[in-house]
């Protein structure tokens, strides 16, 4: 086993199990901080590998996520979000056959950074209960970007952060509706991950030993999010999300 076990200096260790202890938090607490762990482990490991350990990471987080908001779900908008989000998923596999690294984080970046703005002009200029016409064009929207960032870059969390938070959500309902739709399409994404090469046994030692620290977080998170009020909870989610565009973006 040891020599399955990634040759990393210190500071590469410790990076990563900064960004797993994050995708503990973002999973039970703070959506947006995954954009963050997505950047770190990008900037640590080979970008193929980097993206199959984390998506472990993620279904990891997410098993965690589910046990503490499963019943707080929003079913009605996952369902009406399966159309867009497949469409997307494809949209993303066939932009990774052509785009190399640099676009793909540039587009996400500006994709990000628009979203927020149309999220925030939503959520305070417009009325609040929205016409069915600009919820579907928002469902649409949101949707098709939420399945092509997670598939070129395991980056969909933001932007299904911004569209949950432009239908304002409470926090519980937020954090299970995120938790149920995150579950479903990382695990969907197992199988092409597994074909593509992007998860080997030296990716799956390297999870088994970060996982820990993704526990701690998630359980942090759990302690965290019944203590943020929904203010403060929109403001952090916005806040990351605009972090994590700019990030991408230089």
């Amino acid at each position: 086993m040891l020599d399955l076990i990634p040759q990393l200096p210190t500071l590469g260790w410790v990076l990563l199990a900064v960004a797993a202890f994050a995708v503990g938090i973002s999973k039970t607490a703070l959506p947006g901080v995954t954009t963050l762990s997505v950047a770190t482990f990008a900037a640590v490991l080979p970008a193929k590998q980097s993206t199959g350990a984390l998506l472990v990471l993620l279904i990891v987080g997410d098993m965690f996520a589910l046990w503490t908001y499963r019943r707080h779900a929003d079913w009605s908008t996952l369902v009406k979000l399966i159309p867009a989000v497949a469409v997307g998923l494809l949209a993303g596999a066939a932009f990774l056959a052509f785009a190399d690294d640099n676009w793909v984080r540039r587009v996400i970046g500006i994709i990000l950074l628009i979203l927020v703005a149309i999220t925030v002009w939503r959520r305070y200029r417009t009325p609040e209960t929205p016409s069915d016409r600009a919820a579907k064009i928002a469902r649409v929207g949101y949707g098709s970007l939420g399945g092509f960032t997670t598939m070129v870059a395991n980056a969909g969390g933001p932007v299904m952060a911004m569209y949950f938070l432009a239908a304002k959500f409470p926090v519980k309902a937020f954090l299970g509706t995120a938790a149920w739709f995150f579950t479903i399409v990382n695990i969907a994404k197992l199988p092409f991950s597994i074909g593509l090469g992007l998860i080997t046994p030296s990716t799956l030692v390297l999870d088994l030993l970060l996982v820990p620290l993704l526990i701690g977080g998630a359980f942090l998170g759990r302690w965290l999010a019944p203590r943020l009020s929904q203010q403060l909870f929109d403001r952090i989610v916005l806040v990351l999300t605009i972090a994590g565009a700019v990030y991408l973006l230089v």
